[in-house]
């Protein structure tokens, strides 16, 4: 269930171990800006959602359905373009983060964020990492999320876990993560690289 925080409360009250311990490295890791960008790339944000559970952090991520405009089957993170009335990004990756996955922006604290990737669907991204009360109940929009999925940063970090290999059209190789018959690529796997590193 949400576990909405008093009117008035301060974010950083609510802060405390392994929170202090993520806004530190999250302040701590470099941060990149993207070349070639232009006015043609939409913006969008989205929300890296960490929470704990029985003692492990865990990554919030969702499986799209095949009838979304945009990365159709792909595992990503809550998020997506900026709308006129979204004043920043944040409020972006909130928004939709609400609509996706009835998240309330209320019950959200803000960590960090990390560099902005460019896609190659034409998207400046601005990922942003927060962390969420437990206990929560996730409930999917049907529409947009086929899958919600709970991820354990341990099993990201196993190198198992982690191939790399050209695609074509693609320059350079590609990163992509595998957990159970589950497989990251693309932007997620480029953002979640990021994430790895500041808390490895």
């Amino acid at each position: 269930m949400s576990a909405r925080r008093p009117a008035g409360e301060d974010s950083d009250e609510r802060l405390s171990g392994w929170l202090e311990e993520a806004r530190r490295r999250l302040a701590a890791a470099p941060r990149e800006e993207p070349e070639g960008v232009s006015e043609a790339h939409r913006r969008a944000g989205v929300l890296v959602p960490l929470f704990v559970r029985e003692g492990r952090l865990l990554v919030l991520l969702t499986r799209r359905t095949e009838s979304v405009e945009h990365h159709r089957g792909q595992i990503s993170f809550p998020g997506g373009g900026q709308e006129p009335a979204d004043e920043t990004l944040y409020a972006t990756a909130l928004r939709e983060t609400e609509e996706e996955l009835a998240i309330a922006p209320a019950d959200v604290v803000l960590l960090g964020s990390l560099s902005p990737i460019v896609t190659i669907t034409n998207f400046y991204v601005e990922p942003f990492v927060a962390a969420v009360p437990q206990p929560y109940v996730w409930k999917p929009a049907e529409a947009e999320i086929a899958e919600v999925l709970e991820v354990p940063l341990a099993a990201l970090m196993d190198p198992a876990s982690l191939e790399t290999k050209p695609m074509p059209g693609r320059e350079g190789k590609i990163l992509f993560y595998h957990y159970g018959n589950h497989v990251i690529w693309g932007a997620t796997a480029r953002i979640l690289a990021e994430l790895l590193e500041a808390f490895r």
